[in-house]
């Protein structure tokens, strides 16, 4: 280069002089583009975005109750994972909707509560191109059993009433209990962010993440989802196939109709009355000091039931609370069929279930149950402590559970001590879960803000928001957002450090080139 080349004092000082500025110069243009570049990361990674979204309404109307939900989602990120959120929930004042059968036009005052606080809560601009799904899962399954026209007719009156309002309505219909449990096990694994890959430093090396089984519990029916070990599922009506964010995932299911808590426990009463020559009950499963006259007729009326239906000589029984713990699992665990299994391994009834994998995410009644029974929390984290908690609120008296929760309706109240029974042994007799796999239950109400259930999964499969494939453009990793930052932040102090020593001591730097 011309700055080694040898000359006379004067010249050699003159070129020192040139080159120490143009290096000066390099060295400024170096420092702009470090700054250039620290904003032009940070622009990318925090650029504002008008406000465009979208908005969607599913209605899941279920056995006992209709919940509406309303999500909301940047228009522009509708194939990121994580992005749609619930902003609203609106419990349905009333029964399932298969309990207005007999007085379908009263559907339309069902609804509308729920349907205008969605008009409020959406702007009106956006109304009609709102899309609102309605969802029936096990109590309209139910009734379709029975009677087909009946569960039309229902489902009729519904869309008549959901297409008054100004959305863009989609349709009613029942799902299918296999759809049931892969829906659920989509929102939680959505709302988990499990379907996207993660990221390590620098993008170089990427990990599949492990998925959340998914516990579904409501009135009539349960459902169990999960991706089993080596994607192995013997019976093919219980497989599902999905390719999600580029990934294929061979998913377990399957949803167990009239084992519902509530259809549980009709059944478990059906079975009291058969073995009872008399029309006074004594029931463990309920505490002491509780009383409850029924009609026999009110047993037998679910598809559940009928079959264990027979000829009495009375059409009233009486209910007896004992309140025992031990004697209710017993009880219940008769409803449990484990006599026979086609397959490898069985959860009862000779229904395949493959060997459990991983965690799961208990939702619905399994949570709102164990909730109430304060069992969600890690602190009772074993099965010895689950039962010693449950004996010791089933032994309580009617009288003392009263006055504990005064603001719960007795019908919910008198019955926490049979469905807190009824979880621990479907969990643990049903689905084998032991005293080392309970710790991989995580009780959930909200993941991330959104309730767990099928709805969101749902709307995600209409919506076809769910890509096949990986986005082709996203926002950069935090930890690969987080290295250019310091990368370009170092570049610049190295820079000035040069510059700075260039400038005060120049002739060291000569000495050293030369």
């Amino acid at each position: 280069m011309c700055c080694l080349v040898l000359t006379s004092a004067t010249e050699d000082s003159e070129l020192k002089k040139f080159c120490s500025k143009n290096i000066l110069v390099i060295l400024g243009f170096s420092s702009i583009i470090a700054v250039i570049a620290l904003i032009a990361v940070g622009m990318t990674q925090n650029k504002p975005l008008p406000e465009n979204v979208k908005y969607g309404i599913v209605l899941d109307a279920g056995s006992s109750h209709t919940n509406l939900y309303i999500y909301k989602w940047p228009a522009e990120k509708e194939n990121d994972t994580g992005v749609v959120h619930q902003i609203e929930e609106c419990k349905v004042k009333g029964p399932g909707i298969s309990k207005y059968v007999q007085k379908p036009n009263e559907l339309d005052m069902y609804l509308t509560e729920c349907m205008e606080k969605s008009k409020e809560v959406i702007p009106s601009s956006q109304h009609q191109d709102t899309p609102v799904y309605l969802g029936a899962t096990a109590g309209m399954r139910l009734l379709r059993m029975e009677n087909e026209q009946s569960a039309e007719r229902v489902l009729a009156a519904v869309s008549r009433s959901l297409s008054n309002y100004p959305f863009d309505f989609q349709g009613a219909r029942i799902i299918t209990g296999q759809e049931e449990g892969a829906y659920g096990w989509i929102t939680i694994n959505y709302l988990l962010g499990k379907f996207t890959e993660k990221l390590s430093w620098l993008s170089l090396i990427s990990q599949s993440q492990e998925t959340y089984g998914a516990l579904d519990l409501g009135g009539a029916s349960t459902q169990i989802t999960f991706v089993p070990l080596n994607d192995t599922v013997e019976s093919p009506e219980n497989s599902l196939q999905f390719r999600l964010y580029g990934k294929d995932y061979t998913v377990y299911t399957h949803s167990f109709l009239c084992y519902g808590k509530d259809q549980a426990l009709w059944q478990k009463l059906a079975k009291n009355i058969q073995v009872s020559n008399s029309s006074t009950i004594s029931d463990p499963c309920f505490h002491s000091g509780y009383v409850k006259t029924m009609n026999i007729s009110e047993v037998y009326k679910s598809p559940c039931t009928n079959r264990l239906q027979k000829m009495l000589p009375f059409d009233q029984f009486q209910i007896q609370g004992t309140g025992d713990y031990k004697k209710c699992q017993q009880s219940i665990l008769e409803l449990f069929n484990t006599s026979y299994c086609p397959y490898s391994s069985c959860a009862f009834n000779g229904i395949f279930l493959p060997p459990l994998q991983g965690n799961f995410g208990a939702f619905s009644a399994f949570y709102f149950v164990m909730d109430f029974l304060n069992l969600t929390s890690e602190s009772v984290s074993s099965e010895e402590q689950m039962i010693e908690r449950m004996g010791n609120f089933c032994s309580k008296s009617w009288d003392e559970v009263k006055t504990s929760f005064p603001g719960i309706k007795e019908k919910y109240l008198s019955e926490y001590c049979f469905s807190g029974a009824y979880i621990l042994s479907l969990l643990l007799q049903g689905y084998h879960f032991t005293n080392d796999s309970w710790e991989k239950i995580h009780f959930m109400g909200k993941v991330e803000g959104s309730n767990a259930g099928w709805t969101l999964g749902y709307m995600l499969n209409l919506t076809n928001m769910i890509p096949a494939e990986q986005p082709s453009s996203a926002r950069l990793p935090h930890s690969t957002y987080i290295f250019l930052m310091v990368l370009f932040s170092l570049i610049l102090v190295a820079v000035f450090i040069t510059g700075i020593f260039i400038c005060n001591k120049p002739s060291y730097f000569w000495k050293e080139m030369v």
